[in-house]
């Protein structure tokens, strides 16, 4: 994995968005596997799990928070599930889980041959082209 933050901006305020070992971590912790957590938040299995959702964004911010936070003198403050959920309803759902996606897949993206490595981004890759959103 690679350390990757992007920013996206709501209502003037620009947010980081981070998917590391430690967000996976986070992730296996609470619902088992990255790839129950995906089932949770497909639109195509019925609802989205929000809970879910808003776990996993919360954590995508807030280690992109912490990892920011790390060359500042005044530390930014970790969101919380209840503000992460303003965000994305603000932002919309479709925009978010987009924006989601693309830090995954830069965050896995790996320099070897696809043959020889089976990396978590072939599996998101795969779990997208299923129609899972984050």
């Amino acid at each position: 994995m690679k350390d990757v933050i992007s920013h996206f901006d709501v209502e003037e305020k620009t947010y980081p968005l981070a998917f590391t070992l430690n967000v996976l971590d986070e992730i296996q912790k609470k619902y088992g596997s990255y790839e129950e957590w995906g089932n949770l938040t497909d639109a195509k299995n019925g609802e989205v799990n929000l809970d879910a959702l808003i776990f996993g964004i919360t954590e995508m911010i807030n280690e992109g928070i912490d990892i920011e936070n790390e060359d500042q003198q005044n530390k930014r403050s970790f969101l919380t599930n209840k503000q992460v959920g303003r965000i994305i309803t603000k932002l919309g759902l479709k925009e978010m889980a987009l924006k989601a996606n693309e830090i995954v897949v830069a965050s896995t993206k790996v320099e070897e041959s696809p043959k020889n490595v089976w990396s978590t981004r072939k599996k998101i890759l795969r779990l997208i082209s299923r129609g899972y959103y984050l």
